[in-house]
C-alpha cells in the first residue's frame, strides 16, 4: 500500500490504514493470476467472477458491478507515476492550511455542532480532529474527485500483477457496497485508486467502518455529511482511539494518526489544524 493507499495522489501511501483482503477460490487454467499489460485482462474478469461468486458476492452485484468493465492503461500510468514528496511538516502545513482553511473548518464545526456533539458522544472523538481530517483529505467535500470509475480502476489495478492481492481485496469490498445498497454503480466514482467519497475510504474500510448516522438505511460518504464525519470518527475509535486524551505528538491519540495516514507531516498538519479550529 505504498505507504497508505487512501490518499494516493497527494502522498505516496496515504493508505497504511487498511488491512489486505484475499478472494477465496481458484484461479482457472485459462486466466492468469495476473497480468502486465491488456492481454490477459478478459479471461482474468471471468476467472475473478467465479472468485466473486465464492466469495459471497450475489450474481446481480457481481452482473452489475462488472459489466462493461474493461482494462485502463491510464490507470496504470498514474500507478506507475507516483512521486513521494519529502516536505518538511513546514513547507507541508505551508502549501495545505492556511487561514481560509481553518475559518471554514470552525464555520463547518457550528454548522454541524449538534451532529458532532453526538458523535463525539458515541466515539470519543472530538469534532476539530475529524473536521481537521474532512478538511486535509478533499477540503471538506470540495475536492473529492469523481473522474474514476471505481470499479474499473480497481479491475485494473487488481489484474495487474504489483499489488494484486491488496487490490483484489478492495474490488471484492467495491462489489459489497454494491450489493448492500450503499452505493450504485453510477454512483460509484471518484480517485484512480478507489478512493471514495468526502474522507477519501477505500472500499475495505468503507465495508469495515461507514455508519449509517443520519438512519436513511446507506453509509453514505458521497452527500451525507453526517456519515462521512462519524464514518472517520469510527475508523478512529476502531484503531484505539482514547476519548478525553490529548492528541498531539507523543500521545497514544496520534499513534492511531499513524493509522490513518503513515507519513509523518500528514499526522503532524492533523494535530496542528485540529488545535488551531479548537
Amino acid at each position: 500500500m505504498i505507504a497508505s493507499i487512501r490518499r494516493l495522489p497527494i502522498i505516496v501511501g496515504a493508505m497504511s490504514i487498511f488491512t489486505m483482503v484475499t478472494a477465496a477460490g481458484m484461479t482457472s487454467p485459462a486466466a492468469a493470476a495476473c497480468g502486465n499489460g491488456a492481454g490477459g485482462f478478459n479471461a482474468w474478469l471471468d476467472d475473478f467472477r467465479g472468485r466473486a461468486a465464492g466469495a459471497g458476492l450475489s450474481a446481480k452485484a457481481i452482473a452489475s458491478g462488472l459489466n462493461g468493465v474493461s482494462y485502463d492503461p491510464a490507470i496504470i500510468r498514474l500507478d506507475r507515476n507516483q512521486h513521494s514528496f519529502k516536505l518538511s511538516f513546514a513547507a507541508f502545513y505551508a502549501r495545505r492550511v492556511d487561514g481560509g482553511m481553518i475559518a471554514k473548518g470552525r464555520r463547518l464545526m457550528a454548522q454541524h455542532g449538534g451532529t458532532l456533539d453526538k458523535i463525539e458522544a458515541r466515539f470519543g472523538v472530538p469534532r476539530e480532529v475529524i473536521v481537521a481530517i474532512w478538511g486535509l483529505e478533499t477540503n471538506y467535500g470540495a475536492n473529492m474527485g469523481s473522474k474514476y470509475s471505481i470499479v474499473q480502476s480497481l479491475a485494473t489495478l487488481a489484474y495487474d500483477c504489483r499489488r494484486s492481492a491488496f487490490f483484489t481485496g478492495q474490488l471484492l469490498d467495491a462489489l459489497r457496497i454494491i450489493q448492500r445498497g450503499d452505493m450504485s454503480v453510477g454512483q460509484m466514482r471518484g480517485g484512480w485508486a478507489g478512493e471514495i467519497g468526502q474522507t477519501q475510504f477505500l472500499p475495505t474500510p468503507y465495508v469495515k467502518f461507514a455508519v449509517d448516522f443520519n438512519g436513511d438505511g446507506r453509509r453514505n460518504l458521497i452527500s451525507s455529511v453526517p456519515d462521512v464525519l462519524a464514518s472517520t470518527a469510527n475508523f478512529l475509535k476502531a484503531h484505539g482511539w482514547k476519548a478525553g486524551q490529548p492528541f498531539g505528538p507523543g500521545s497514544a491519540n496520534y499513534g492511531v494518526l499513524n493509522d490513518w495516514n503513515s507519513a509523518g507531516v500528514y499526522q503532524q498538519t492533523i494535530a496542528k489544524m485540529a488545535a488551531q479550529m479548537r
